[in-house]
């Protein structure tokens, strides 16, 4: 027998597109393989794994090993990880100096939000995200810290602008809801799915309203690095990214967090290295005693400390990122344009946020799984399953362009393009 939690776990998939993702990594596309399967849907940045690849091979082989990765590390992470950590987050993302000692990392960006809820919330608090927003945060709180959570759906403003809707008006409206099980509130920059920023008065303004109201609120910049070329043609979305970062500092606020993970801007998530940084000291001693099970291997920290240092190869490699996530972004949005699917207009991420409701018979919950089933089995490309994001309204789709080669990807679109324009 199973304990409760157990026996729900045992039937509840992580995600409703795992079992078509299986079925796709049986026969995936490849240049002997034309009429294999190509997966859109898991958030992954693979386009240069080589590169990455390479790099840290180079380390491995031609640094001297230190005799601290034999031995077990501090929970917050080894010392050298965290400078390291501090001075590539430090230029590359805030612009501002940040303390090595408010770094820590953990074994990927679940376990910073999963460890996060479970110091900040009790079971039943609830956590707020303006909606659409990734699916899988929902066990991220829930599994074991027990939180709720809760989707802002309608906006006063829209997604068609430079920045994200998000107002004090919708913040108000779900605490008039939620009462004081309002715990948290999540925002996530560049946005899943949208690929919406936040401006620096939004910032200020939210920041200040969480404050006040004594919620917490954690800003997720996993995609900080992953933005577009601000001055390629095909760009509509030009505003200015300001990383929450250099608010956090100035405020020196119990209230405010921030998470980040190497998955994204380094295409490495299977080295599962998240980071958590916060002024909260009382935050950081709990997240300190609940990170044991969640360490990242010591020889992890030490790779990607070497890497950092070397901040001539960060750089280019950064470059390098934003000029392919804009390629790869225009090749989804060229073939979306061409057969007038509307999309919002994303300053970065790894997605496209496409509406396809026009073809459905009736814009429902339920046709709306029914063709990203008909997609796949139809065309071998597997889009992000359309549930789970909170959105308002069924026939949105979430694209992800960067798990697989420029070559697949144009494949992809070629496919879909031409099964929704017989």
């Amino acid at each position: 027998m199973l304990s409760t939690r157990g026996e729900k776990k045992a039937s509840e998939p992580l995600r409703p597109d795992f079992a078509l993702f299986d079925r796709a990594m049986e026969n995936l596309y490849a240049p002997d393989k034309p009429d294999g399967a190509i997966t859109l849907c898991i958030a992954e940045n693979l386009l240069q794994w080589e590169a990455i690849r390479d790099k840290l091979r180079q380390i491995a082989t031609t640094q001297a090993w230190p005799d601290w990765i034999a031995a077990y590390a501090p929970l917050a992470g080894h010392p050298e990880f965290r400078e390291s950590v501090a001075r590539f987050v430090s230029k590359h993302i805030a612009g501002t100096e940040l303390k090595a000692d408010h770094f820590y990392g953990s074994a990927g960006a679940t376990a910073v939000i999963e460890l996060t809820a479970m110091a900040l919330g009790d079971p039943g608090d609830v956590a707020v995200f303006p909606a659409p927003a990734y699916q899988a945060y929902l066990p991220d709180i829930n599994s074991k810290a027990g939180l709720e959570r809760y989707d802002i759906r309608d906006y006063a403003g829209s997604f068609d602008g430079p920045f994200h809707p998000l107002s004090v008006a919708e913040l108000d409206g779900a605490l008039s809801k939620l009462g004081n099980r309002f715990r948290m509130l999540v925002l996530t920059q560049p946005d899943n799915p949208t690929g919406a920023i936040y401006s620096s008065e939004q910032l200020e303004i939210i920041a200040d309203w969480c404050i006040d109201h004594r919620i917490h609120l954690v800003v997720n910049e996993i995609y900080a690095l992953s933005q577009f070329s601000r001055d390629a043609a095909d760009i509509t979305n030009t505003s200015a990214y300001t990383s929450f970062l250099p608010l956090l500092e100035r405020a020196n606020c119990p209230y405010l967090h921030w998470w980040y993970s190497f998955s994204k801007d380094f295409g490495i998530s299977g080295f599962r290295v998240g980071l958590l940084y916060s002024r909260n000291e009382d935050l950081r001693g709990a997240y300190t005693n609940f990170n044991a099970p969640h360490q990242i291997s010591t020889l992890t920290q030490w790779l990607l400390a070497e890497l950092l240092d070397d901040d001539e190869w960060v750089t280019a490699f950064q470059r390098n990122n934003k000029a392919l996530l804009t390629e790869a972004y225009t090749t989804v949005t060229q073939a979306l344009d061409a057969i007038d699917v509307p999309y919002t207009p994303a300053r970065g991420s790894l997605f496209v946020w496409a509406d396809f409701s026009r073809f459905l018979a009736e814009v429902t919950p339920e046709k709306s799984e029914a063709l990203w089933r008909d997609i796949f089995d139809h065309t071998g490309v597997l889009l992000t399953a359309p549930g789970g994001l909170g959105q308002a309204r069924a026939g949105w789709y979430r694209i992800v362009y960067s798990g697989v080669s420029p070559e697949a990807l144009r494949e992809a679109m070629r496919r879909l393009t031409t099964f929704l324009t017989p």
